[in-house]
């Protein structure tokens, strides 16, 4: 098992982990979506007059489409297919009319969840100077060779690294920092629970260890159920893997070791 992989099992089974981590994820209750009041009014006229092919293009701008079909997002894609699928739209409209205008309000408002969240609280925490290091823009970031958090977005850390570090993953980067004259590239989640699409979200964040020729220390900063000791695969693919899996607790402890 690799030391910062147990040390994050140890921290997690520890009383109080989950009140330390709110420090790097402060989730709070996300407000509610809005509808422009003028959009809702064409909505409701629509609604009212029964035009399929108006409501539908309407909606299908919200954040939100109403009804969760498995075809909507081919609707979403090519809006053009609003028109040549009249079928389709039909039978979606029905569900619609069935719903009424104030549940459709309700499912097009729904707060963001809040594992969308959890990108942005990272790095509002890692640029903080929690971890007693300074960030910079991506330009103050390549004017010298000091020590470094870069701030910047996702896009402009995965292309930094690939025109200064020889990184070739496909995968988007959450964390470029610099350390004596050394990179730390990675990426960050907090799992919340096991199974479906959290057991997806831990194997994809392994996949960065496959930026074999990087120049630069990789790691996968994660935390959440993963450290919960068990059967489950997730918790053995944990102590199975060599590579640098920890907490972010113990990162500035990582990085200050290198």
């Amino acid at each position: 098992m690799n030391p910062w992989t147990k040390k994050s099992i140890e921290i997690a089974s520890r009383p109080g982990y989950l009140d330390l981590l709110y420090a790097v994820y402060p989730i709070l209750p996300s407000g509610r979506r809005t509808i422009p009041a003028s959009e809702w009014d064409e909505i409701k006229i629509m609604f009212e007059e029964r035009d399929n092919i108006g409501l539908f293009k309407l909606l299908l701008k919200q954040p939100i489409f109403p009804i969760k079909d498995s075809y909507v997002a081919s609707f979403k894609l090519d809006e053009s297919n609003v028109i040549k699928n009249p079928e389709t739209v039909r039978r979606i409209s029905a569900r619609l009319y069935e719903m009424g205008l104030d549940e459709i309000f309700e499912k097009c408002t729904e707060p963001k969840e809040t594992n969308r969240q959890m990108g942005q609280l990272f790095k509002k925490w890692i640029t903080s100077g929690v971890l007693g290091i300074k960030s910079k823009s991506p330009t103050d970031f390549e004017a010298d060779e000091r020590d470094a958090v870069l701030d910047a977005s996702d896009t402009e850390m995965t292309n930094f690294a690939r025109e200064n570090l020889d990184y070739q993953n496909e995968k988007r980067l959450d964390l470029v920092i610099r350390k004596n004259n050394q990179y730390i590239i990675g990426e960050a989640k907090f799992l919340t629970d096991r199974g479906g699409n959290q057991n997806n979200q831990f194997k994809d964040a392994k996949n960065i260890f496959d930026a074999s020729r990087v120049k630069a220390t990789v790691v996968a900063v994660l935390d959440g159920v993963l450290y919960i000791p068990g059967r489950n695969s997730m918790y053995q693919d944990v102590i199975s893997n060599t590579g640098n899996i920890m907490s972010a607790l113990v990162l500035k402890e990582f990085i200050n070791s290198l």
